[in-house]
């Protein structure tokens, strides 16, 4: 019977059914939805465009738009190819890009435009989406990384390490992460096989044998001294049987040399970091599965209490913190306190 964490069987239980590319134009709004305090969405992640706009995607209602004085959906009704959306990316003339569970779009904040496996995508089920120093737009999917230049999609093959752990086959091609440090280096987080580094030229393989938790990364991100911060999920989480599922994940640091845990920290070790963010001060934000959100200041590790899984962490123009979470999305105010944004607000 094919095993997969809980997380993992939400994420598949949208529909994510291929459509051809497409151009459609429509921005509609849900007055019903709005009147009453639901949820933004039962998962939510938390994007900011360049003028300032706040984006949450969700995986049951397609993408919500807060332009400072409403909120509005879009939806498959609008355009999308489907409701399940997982990430998103505006490149540098504007448009939005939206990984869904049918393919990837693109909004020039009138119309649709659709790509999908019919089109050259390695896979449907997006996972990521990033944009490099060089232009290169990289697509993160369950089946791998293809990069597109706006006309052509081509696959990139990543080898596999050797790992003495088990891999759980529903998510051996899971693309988890994909970042660029500060020398130029492309680092892929998978499911199964740790991190990966290319320098344009060879892979560095970093798994448990190399010092890493868990080989199961779900993010990655540089500070500001040029270490490394891979977050990992514990992979035992997946065994059917409930004693078995325990297991080293949680915050790794590469400093270079060697790694670095942090077991003495609530949720760091035992249990799975899917983001860690680097805010605008390069202090680092750590997510956590049942211990909320740890702000990393100077060596100091600083929480904030909230009530859900979090798993997008965002900074916006002014400085708030958003936390887009299993379970609704969230904000910390300048008092620290953490408050539950609903489709009603509060926004202020």
């Amino acid at each position: 019977m094919k095993i997969i964490l809980l997380t993992l069987l939400t994420i598949l239980s949208v529909s994510c059914n291929s459509q051809e590319r497409k151009t459609q134009t429509a921005e509609s709004e849900n007055p019903t939805e709005l009147k009453i305090a639901a949820q933004i969405g039962q998962y939510v992640g938390v994007f900011q465009d360049a003028i300032g706009n706040l984006w949450f995607h969700t995986l049951e209602k397609g993408v919500a738009k807060y332009d400072g004085k409403k909120l509005v959906y879009l939806t498959t009704l609008d355009g999308l190819p489907s409701n399940r959306i997982v990430d998103i990316l505006e490149d540098k003339l504007g448009n939005l890009w939206f990984g869904t569970g049918a393919g990837i779009s693109k909004y020039d904040g009138k119309s649709f435009e659709n790509y999908s496996e019919k089109d050259g995508l390695c896979s449907d089920m997006i996972s990521n989406l990033f944009i490099d120093s060089k232009g290169v737009f990289w697509i993160g999917t369950w089946g791998g990384v293809c990069t597109f230049d706006g006309a052509r999609f081509e696959r990139f093959p990543i080898p596999q390490p050797k790992v003495e752990t088990k891999i759980n086959q529903d998510t051996k091609d899971w693309i988890t992460a994909i970042t660029e440090d500060s020398k130029g280096n492309i680092w892929f987080g998978r499911d199964g096989y740790g991190a990966s580094k290319f320098d344009e030229n060879s892979f560095v393989h970093f798994t448990i044998k190399e010092g890493l938790n868990s080989n199961n990364v779900q993010s990655i991100t540089e500070d500001k001294k040029g270490n490394i911060w891979i977050g990992t999920r514990v992979a035992e989480k997946d065994d059917p049987d409930p004693n078995k599922r325990f297991g080293k994940g949680g915050l790794n640091k590469y400093d270079g040399d060697k790694f670095i845990h942090f077991p003495k920290i609530d949720g760091l070790s035992e249990s799975g970091v899917f983001t860690i963010y680097n805010d605008k001060s390069s202090d680092l934000w750590i997510s956590t599965i049942s211990n909320g959100v740890y702000n990393y200041i100077d060596g100091t590790f600083v929480n904030y209490d909230v009530p859900v899984s979090i798993m997008s962490i965002l900074e916006d123009k002014e400085g708030n913190i958003w936390l887009g979470c299993a379970g609704g999305l969230y904000k910390i105010d300048d008092d620290g306190e953490v408050i539950n944004v609903k489709t009603n607000g509060p926004w202020k």
